[in-house]
């Protein structure tokens, strides 16, 4: 099998396992949900503190609002008597007035941030330092592992306004943040490895060669964004390491220039004619007044 290192820009992505024979059309496509996938998976656990902290999403129209400025405009939540976590609710204003501050009970609280750690570590940029590769079901692995969670603490469901169950029916509405800034949509999508574009329409091989043992390093790029940077001559370990030997270098050479004593040379037995002096009787010759 090919493994291909996936970075975005400089940062290391994930691993991803192919053959050579594979369309470059499909392989883009692949590599697009997986890195698609994580983002949503990321999104999601973002929320899911929240969720454990204060309650549900207000309605759109009453996020933001003071108590007073409710009651004023004659505001609802419908859902607030609707979605009640399991074990009853434990109300935690939210200062921001962004959810509802009915928040679950401290085991409820556990189980979601536990299913946030373990889908974090699933889909986690540190997999590829364990030589560990990604797939689309580990990235569905995930997923399922927080609507589980969710199901668990709601029985009931979410709203259909909150986040995390807009992002879970792939209903979310990302226009205008950052977040739509970093999703790559598959048709937009683009693999580039030694400076050159794989071009759809052809496969691997025709870039690679026909070894199914190669291991590489491609960047997945956005159409328009031009070429990445190139990948530099030695890795960040590689760096490190370097440095670090130059710095014991100037230490061990510190120390010497330190050591570095030479009164012994005037010491009457570092004299190599002293032995010359004694058998012609100049060795214990005094100049000056006795």
């Amino acid at each position: 099998m090919v493994q291909l290192h996936v970075k975005r820009g400089e940062e290391s992505q994930f691993l991803f396992n192919t053959t050579v024979d594979i369309a470059l059309e499909t392989l883009i496509e692949e590599v697009t949900a997986i890195y698609n996938g994580r983002l949503k998976v990321e999104r999601i656990c973002s929320e899911v503190p929240e969720l454990a902290e204060h309650g549900i999403t207000l309605p759109p129209n009453m996020q933001g609002l003071t108590d007073d400025q409710i009651v004023d405009l004659k505001l609802r939540d419908e859902w607030e008597d609707k979605c009640i976590p399991s074990g009853g609710a434990e109300f935690k204003k939210d200062e921001i007035g962004r959810r509802n501050g009915h928040a679950p009970n401290e085991k409820m609280k556990d189980v979601l941030k536990k299913t946030v750690e373990e889908a974090k570590s699933l889909i986690s940029k540190k997999q590829a330092q364990a030589n560990v590769c990604v797939t689309k079901e580990m990235v569905k692995e995930a997923l399922d592992l927080l609507r589980g969670a969710v199901m668990i603490v709601y029985p009931m469901g979410l709203p259909p306004h909150d986040p995390i169950r807009m992002e879970l029916e792939d209903k979310e509405d990302l226009a205008g943040t950052q977040a739509c800034l970093q999703v790559i949509p598959a048709e937009e999508g683009q693999l580039w490895w030694a400076q050159k574009e794989m071009q759809r329409g052809k496969k691997l091989q025709d870039y690679i060669g026909k070894n199914e043992k190669t291991k590489i390093v491609v960047k997945l790029q956005k159409r328009g964004q031009g070429a990445p940077a190139r990948e530099p001559l030695v890795n960040e370990e590689q760096q490190k390491q370097m440095m670090l030997h130059y710095y014991r270098r100037q230490e061990e050479l510190k120390k010497l220039d330190e050591a570095d004593d030479d009164t012994h040379l005037h010491s009457e037995w570092s004299d190599r004619q002293a032995l010359k002096k004694q058998f012609q009787g100049l060795s214990n010759i005094k100049w000056g007044p006795r």
